[in-house]
């Protein structure tokens, strides 16, 4: 789809970024692969593609399917496996990516070998954008072994971007967040090593609909029933104001099992930064680098869904069955066939995803003016 650099939108003129921002801003994606269906990388690199980008791939694991099917086969990279790939591209020259994208590692030693390899391209090149994505877990549950949660810790310190879930930020920082002054907590502590944050999802529960602004909350509706995902970023510089500026926006949340979301949200995020995104005049617009990256990934990650969705729901109902573990359990097939119909619609989609992004579309983040209001004299001073 073709749309124009800029745009009048209420009588002022929005911008536009187009990426890559040149042809040599190659990005490394390191996670898992599936031969069939699109999580990890195969729901990475194809809308990294579409959107320009050239990305060399190394796979964490390879799987004949996501997990979510029950019955899958296939291997996990081993540390030495990784160690001797990183050691060949680099001996060859072909190790020097402007940005790097981490997703799923299968195990500690192995992100060890990743953590190694971070530290390196960030001593090799200070300007490296690296996006960390912290697969640990979700809805309460860990995908991994406790021995990478230490790890993760240690690796922060070397990443540009975080992109952990509500789960994911419990784990990593040990609040729960039950409310706003939890929130603040949680980005405090992330924030003592990484300039931007990104929260994937938070359900908006009866303590964070009080909190939210406005202009963030669900619109007024009779259904009860419709959940509400909050997605926020956070982004502090250095040198700057101890408080960082904090953006936020709703979304619905789709019922339903859908594998590979997160996945594509963080490629897009990361596709979508551009840290010296600036006006011609030298004014920063209402939006901050990271959320109108974030905004970008946002609108396009729930597009995609929704397109999910929608070619779900005209499948035959043997096929677009509701999750039921225990008849699941007696009847893999049943399982099987819905994890089928649920695979991420993204060669369908490659129009959402190669779709110039702009501010001022109405799909921005909000500013969430006032989230550090309140706080004690001294909060933040450790930052």
């Amino acid at each position: 789809m073709a749309i124009e650099s800029k745009l009048h939108v209420n009588g002022s003129t929005s911008t536009s970024c187009e990426y890559p921002l040149d042809s040599g801003d190659r990005i490394l994606s390191i996670q898992s692969h599936v031969a069939y269906g699109y999580v990890g990388g195969k729901a990475a690199v194809f809308p990294l593609q579409c959107i320009g980008y050239d990305v060399d791939v190394v796979n964490t694991v390879n799987f004949s399917n996501h997990t979510g099917y029950a019955r899958f086969a296939g291997t996990r990279a081993s540390a030495e496996e990784l160690t001797s790939i990183f050691k060949s591209m680099d001996e060859t020259g072909l190790l020097s990516p402007r940005r790097l994208l981490t997703g799923y590692i299968p195990n500690a030693a192995a992100l060890e070998v990743i953590r190694n390899l971070a530290q390196k391209l960030k001593s090799d090149n200070p300007n490296l954008i690296y996006l960390l994505d912290p697969v640990l877990g979700d809805s309460g549950k860990l995908y991994v072994s406790q021995d990478v949660i230490p790890i993760y810790k240690n690796m922060l310190s070397s990443a540009t971007i975080i992109t952990p879930n509500w789960f994911e930020v419990e784990t990593l920082t040990g609040v729960p967040l039950r409310s706003l002054s939890a929130l603040r907590d949680a980005l405090s502590i992330l924030h003592e090593q990484v300039p931007h944050v990104v929260v994937s999802s938070i359900p908006v529960q009866p303590w964070l609909s009080e909190v939210l602004p406005e202009t963030m909350q669900p619109p007024a509706s009779t259904d009860n029933q419709q959940g509400y995902l909050l997605c926020m970023c956070s982004s502090r510089s250095l040198g700057t104001s101890p408080l960082s500026t904090v953006h936020a926006r709703i979304v619905p949340l789709i019922s339903g099992y859908f594998s590979g979301v997160g996945d594509l949200f963080s490629a897009l995020t990361l596709g979508h930064f551009n840290p010296s995104s600036m006006l011609s005049d030298g004014k920063l617009h209402s939006q901050t680098p990271l959320s109108f990256a974030v905004a970008a990934a946002l609108h396009k990650t729930h597009s995609i869904l929704e397109l999910t969705n929608a070619y779900a729901a005209q499948l035959p109902p043997e096929e677009c069955t509701a999750t039921d573990e225990e008849r699941d359990a007696a009847e893999p097939v049943r399982q099987l066939k819905r994890m089928r119909g649920r695979e991420l619609r993204l060669v369908q989609g490659q129009n959402i995803l190669r779709e110039e992004w702009r501010e001022g579309q109405g799909k921005d983040m909000h500013l969430w003016d006032g989230f550090w209001d309140l706080c004690q004299p001294g909060f933040h001073t450790s930052l």
